[in-house]
């Protein structure tokens, strides 16, 4: 193809995604994605600059207003940002402002990109009387009604000496917690669900109903300012924004000043390590000239500034085709569709495997064996498929079809009533709960078997040598020296950690016998509150709805599995084998005995279980989920929706460092 026609197909393929992205709120391909295709025109008008035009996509910022909102013309363009994808890239952008200036050393102001809806929002006195989209960085879209219903955006600005006129910029944004809050009533009432938080951002700020705006849970941070009228800012911009943030405008708690391209870089590898841990989105970081007068030195270039740039993280989602999909069966028989896909980068690692979850998911994907699809990572989170890209769909596509056995034993599937989970009812007789569940038996939170690891249980069962859990307690070491890579050594050492093993707790021996829905903290409180475990497999659902932490659903679950008679048998094995545990005594004294605490977050000085532990030394019971009975939260950094529901409820939350005084008051 000749450049003129290339040029031209890139220009159309990118409006078609603009339009898609920004007025339909319905994306056809990833960020990154997006992002090669206009970097690739950006180098082909560079090269032939005779080709560039002055509605190309490489010349302009998103997308024309809707007609359905009045137009608004910026008295300041709002310009994006040039981007730098490695750190050569980012050298390269220290380096030209360096020769520009004849300067040595630079310092920049850092601050997170947030990955949501750039708005510009005017103050005039002190009061807020307008608001617009970035639109095409010269008009704009009014949404000065659906701005206000943002409540983290103040109507009125605090303290004084604000200039008459100031026009703030910012980025409008949904953090995680509501989002997946949104599209879980989303899926049960049947109305849209949004692929990301970018995406429901967008979709809420351009709501011609203001009333839907004041609905979702959006939030605003400030990262700079466009026109100022009647009065003076500082003289850099840090301080622009810590002036913002005084005003009582919502500014970014991770923002700094760092000297050149290695401060970057150090700030960079910072936030990388921070941001699967944040309660919001962010693609990158914007590093910004913090010298206002630097900055007016530098000037533009058509559709940016000289003095700023974005480093771009690893893109979170990427598009690739869905080859196969396999039906994998958990420890409870629960069915989990699980997608083969075309190896794809994404989030920093390569990824051929994502989760569909259930069938229903897979119906309201509307996606195909065949289809190219969007898979997105963040973090230590399984990779998902999250949309279908319907508009590449190839011609001869499969549907998804549901097994009507069990795939693994053949066995009989059930869906509950109202539920998306279709379940294998065989239970341990299933091959691949029985791999489940003896994996689960044998990890460190349960029965804490050394040596026993996944790929030992699966030989095991291969070569039919252990049928249940009490199986595992009869292997000796003459049979296990039989194994594959497994010799006398490894087979003593591994005898010694089963009859080790024994002696345990009853909270960690109910935990270990995988009972639906029953985790560590219930386990705890079952035993705590029967304290025995004849007493409790002896329990009425109504009497197990009396534990701390046990509604219907899971006093159901606990019930069915002690009415079983090869779970019941399984466990008078066990019992007989030796396995033994001192009787549970509820602390009775300390300066929270009597008192219910919740742990939630990432704490920096200790992990979950130990923080657990220390609540309980002072007398506390602990629990998983946060309610009236609750007594006190312990909340780190990441905590989400038990956080939010301690501070509806009026409860106690205490920081690390308060809980850490608490501890060593008790000392």
């Amino acid at each position: 193809m000749d450049p003129e026609h290339e040029a031209q197909a890139l220009r159309q393929q990118l409006e078609r995604w603009n339009a898609a992205y920004y007025q339909n709120d319905a994306p056809l391909v990833t960020d990154a994605e997006y992002d090669a295709v206009l970097r690739q025109l950006q180098l082909l008008e560079s090269e032939y600059p005779s080709l560039q035009t002055t509605d190309s996509p490489t010349q302009r910022v998103g997308a024309a207003p809707l007609e359905a909102f009045s137009s608004v013309q910026h008295r300041v363009p709002m310009l994006s940002l040039d981007n730098a994808f490695s750190s050569e890239e980012l050298a390269a952008f220290d380096q030209r402002v360096r020769e520009r200036l004849n300067l040595d050393d630079i310092a920049y102001c850092c601050e997170p990109k947030l990955d949501g809806i750039a708005v510009s929002m005017t103050y005039h006195q002190g009061e807020l009387v307008l608001a617009a989209t970035r639109g095409d960085g010269e008009r704009g879209e009014d949404i000065t009604q659906n701005v206000r219903t943002v409540r983290n955006i103040p109507l009125c600005l605090a303290g004084d000496s604000w200039p008459d006129t100031l026009e703030v910029r910012g980025e409008v944004y949904m953090p995680h917690r509501g989002f997946e809050m949104m599209n879980a009533r989303a899926r049960v009432s049947g109305d849209k669900v949004f692929v990301n938080p970018r995406n429901a951002a967008a979709g809420s700020l351009r709501q011609l109903d203001s009333r839907v705006t004041a609905s979702r849970p959006l939030a605003f941070t400030c990262y700079g300012v466009g026109y100022v009228e009647g009065g003076s800012l500082p003289d850099n911009h840090l301080d622009i924004l810590n002036q913002l943030g005084l005003w009582g405008l919502p500014v970014s708690q991770y923002m700094g000043v760092v000297q050149g391209a290695t401060g970057c870089e150090d700030y960079y590898a910072r936030m990388a390590t921070l941001r699967d841990s944040l309660d919001f989105d962010i693609d990158g970081i914007v590093f910004k000239v913090n010298a206002l007068e630097l900055q007016q030195r530098l000037g533009f270039v058509a559709r940016a500034p000289r003095w700023a740039v974005a480093r771009k993280f690893p893109a979170q989602e990427q598009s690739t085709r869905l080859l196969d999909v396999e039906f994998q069966v958990g420890r409870t028989g629960a069915i989990t569709p699980v997608a083969r896909l075309e190896p794809v980068f994404v989030g920093g690692v390569t990824v051929s495997n994502a989760t569909l979850h259930n069938i229903d998911e897979i119906e309201r994907l509307a996606v195909n064996i065949g289809d190219m699809v969007i898979i997105r990572r963040a973090g230590d989170v399984i990779p998902q498929v999250v949309a279908a890209v319907l508009d590449q769909r190839p011609a001869h596509t499969q549907p998804i079809v549901f097994p009507a056995a069990c795939p693994a034993c053949g066995g009989t599937v059930e869906r509950d009533e109202g539920m998306a989970v279709i379940r294998c009812v065989a239970g341990l007789s299933c091959a691949a709960q029985r791999r489940a569940a003896l994996k689960h038996f044998a990890s460190r939170k349960a029965m804490d078997i050394d040596g026993l690891g996944d790929k030992l249980i699966e030989q095991l069962i291969d070569a039919d040598l252990i049928s249940d859990l009490a199986g595992l307690y009869e292997l000796d070491v003459a049979t296990l020296a039989q194994l594959d890579r497994f010799g006398e050594k490894s087979a003593l050492n591994l005898c010694q950690a089963l009859s080790h093993s024994k002696q345990t707790t009853l909270p960690r021996f109910i935990y270990a016998l995988g009972i639906r829905e029953v985790g560590e903290a219930t386990a705890r409180q079952l035993a705590l509150h029967f304290g025995g475990l004849q007493a409790l497999m002896a329990a009425s659902e109504e009497q197990l709805q009396g534990v701390d932490d046990v509604g219907p659903v899971v006093a159901a679950h606990i019930a069915r599995f002690f009415d079983d008679a090869h779970n019941r048998q399984v466990v008078d094995r066990l019992l007989a084998i030796g396995i033994e545990w001192p009787d549970p005594q509820p602390v009775q004294s300390g300066q929270l005995a009597g008192q219910t605490w919740v742990v939630t977050g990432k704490l920096e000085s200790m992990d979950r279980d130990v923080a657990e532990a220390r609540l309980r030394e002072l007398g506390a019971r602990t629990a998983s989920s946060v309610s009236q009975k609750t007594s006190g939260v312990v909340a780190g950094p990441g905590a989400g929706s038990k956080l939010k529901k301690a501070e509806s409820l009026g409860i106690p939350v205490l920081d690390e460092d308060a809980f850490l005084e608490l501890l060593e008051g008790d000392s």
